[in-house]
Protein backbone atom coordinates (compact mmCIF):
# COMPACT_ATOMS: atom_id res chain seq x y z
CA UNK A 1 0.00 0.00 0.00
CA UNK A 2 1.45 3.32 -1.02
CA UNK A 3 0.94 6.45 0.98
CA UNK A 4 -1.16 9.19 -0.60
CA UNK A 5 0.91 11.89 1.09
CA UNK A 6 3.77 13.18 -1.05
CA UNK A 7 6.65 15.54 -0.35
CA UNK A 8 8.34 18.00 -2.72
CA UNK A 9 11.45 16.36 -4.21
CA UNK A 10 13.37 19.66 -4.19
CA UNK A 11 12.45 20.84 -0.69
CA UNK A 12 16.06 20.81 0.58
CA UNK A 13 17.14 23.20 -2.18
CA UNK A 14 14.06 25.39 -2.58
CA UNK A 15 12.10 25.42 0.70
CA UNK A 16 12.97 25.98 4.36
CA UNK A 17 11.01 22.90 5.44
CA UNK A 18 9.34 19.93 3.72
CA UNK A 19 6.24 20.75 1.70
CA UNK A 20 3.64 17.96 1.80
CA UNK A 21 0.86 17.58 -0.75
CA UNK A 22 -1.65 15.09 -2.12
CA UNK A 23 -1.00 16.01 -5.76
CA UNK A 24 1.84 14.85 -8.00
CA UNK A 25 3.46 18.31 -8.09
CA UNK A 26 4.53 20.75 -5.39
CA UNK A 27 1.96 23.54 -4.91
CA UNK A 28 4.68 26.13 -4.14
CA UNK A 29 7.43 25.53 -6.71
CA UNK A 30 5.84 23.14 -9.23
CA UNK A 31 8.53 20.45 -9.00
CA UNK A 32 7.71 16.77 -8.80
CA UNK A 33 6.34 15.39 -5.53
CA UNK A 34 7.54 11.95 -4.39
CA UNK A 35 6.09 9.38 -2.01
CA UNK A 36 6.97 10.35 1.56
CA UNK A 37 6.62 6.89 3.12
CA UNK A 38 9.46 4.37 3.05
CA UNK A 39 8.93 1.04 1.32
CA UNK A 40 7.41 -1.58 3.66
CA UNK A 41 10.03 -4.12 2.56
CA UNK A 42 12.95 -4.43 0.16
CA UNK A 43 11.94 -6.36 -2.98
CA UNK A 44 15.58 -7.41 -3.44
CA UNK A 45 15.71 -9.05 0.03
CA UNK A 46 16.65 -12.69 -0.55
CA UNK A 47 15.12 -13.91 2.73
CA UNK A 48 12.13 -11.54 2.88
CA UNK A 49 9.66 -14.18 1.77
CA UNK A 50 10.60 -16.44 4.69
CA UNK A 51 10.58 -13.56 7.18
CA UNK A 52 7.08 -12.51 6.14
CA UNK A 53 5.86 -16.13 6.29
CA UNK A 54 7.16 -16.45 9.86
CA UNK A 55 5.46 -13.20 10.80
CA UNK A 56 2.12 -14.42 9.40
CA UNK A 57 2.52 -17.77 11.16
CA UNK A 58 3.17 -16.17 14.57
CA UNK A 59 0.00 -14.05 14.53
Amino acid sequence: MKSDIRVCSAWRDVHDRPVYTLSSTCPDCGSEAVNSAPAPFDPEDAHGEYRRALKRRSR
